[in-house]
């Protein structure tokens, strides 16, 4: 978007099992969308983009290095929530990682503001990169060096490359994270259909997992307490995922009896349309 508002060009390098939906929106947006094989993960679309900058001179933009990241969290995400909740109750922020900016900076806001405030960091169960305590390898300039050992592929998107990032490492861990919370790939996809159908709220499966974090820390948390999950994303990014492998596109059998339910303008399979009814 700001690219597009400022009429520089763009190219992303996303990996293969990221959702159609994500590449069709950056270039709804304008932007080049360069696709890397599966077998790559993360490492491997963070290399086709530093060789392609040095191939054609272009800038980089390093997101999972550089501290511009986390700084700006501490600038606006986390003074959001601390004025969002002057005079009020806060006891715990839930939140997931991508490439640990809002953990960081808005972290340390939170807990320079919130002493108290426990905060509760969500990652994958099946890619414990945190949690093996395994330090990522890097290159010179931070960037990951190869793929974590403790990365396996997960559904939850956005969250956990296959690289613990600068960005998150160099976090002041002991200070910031009371908890690491592990979140089944499943549990998410499921909490996150569960928002939709019962609260009204489309988040993908990275929402999912934030909430469900929050929901189990709420069932030994003290009475009282007020916990912040936050779901920065939106479903619609997901049509060609897990999220919706069972939500179908045609009518199923009780959609088809509400549309025979009046006479007029019925699509039913394997019939001729009717239109308005004799």
């Amino acid at each position: 978007m700001v690219c597009a508002q400022r009429g520089y060009d763009c190219v992303i390098c996303m990996a293969e099992p990221f959702s159609v939906e994500r590449r069709r929106l950056m270039r709804m947006l304008g932007a080049k969308v360069i696709v890397t094989p599966k077998a790559g993960k993360g490492t491997g679309m963070v290399r086709k983009a530093e060789e392609l900058c040095a191939t054609h001179g272009w800038f980089l933009c390093h997101q999972f290095e550089t501290e511009a990241n986390w700084k700006f969290h501490e600038l606006t995400t986390g003074p959001e929530i601390v004025n969002d909740f002057k005079g009020k109750k806060l006891t715990h922020w839930v939140t997931g990682y991508g490439t640990g900016g809002t953990f960081h900076g808005a972290g340390k806001a939170l807990k320079a503001a919130l002493p108290d405030l426990e905060i509760v960091l969500a990652e994958p169960s099946a890619a414990g990169l945190l949690a093996s305590g395994v330090p990522t390898e890097r290159n010179a300039d931070g960037s990951p060096a190869e793929s974590h050992p403790a990365f396996n592929p997960h559904p939850i998107q956005g969250w956990t490359p296959d690289f613990v990032p600068l960005v998150l490492e160099q976090a002041p861990m002991d200070h910031l994270m009371d908890t690491l919370f592990p979140i089944p790939g499943d549990k998410a996809v499921e909490t996150a259909k569960l928002l939709a159908q019962n609260e009204g709220l489309l988040t993908g499966i990275s929402g999912g997992g934030t909430m469900y974090a929050a929901l189990e820390t709420a069932k030994t948390a003290p009475e009282g307490s007020v916990i912040l999950a936050m779901l920065p994303d939106t479903g619609e990014r997901y049509l060609s995922t897990p999220l919706f492998a069972d939500i179908a596109g045609d009518m199923n059998e009780e959609e088809l009896d509400i549309a025979k339910s009046t006479p007029s303008f019925q699509l039913l399979p394997d019939q001729e349309p009717i239109l308005q009814a004799a």
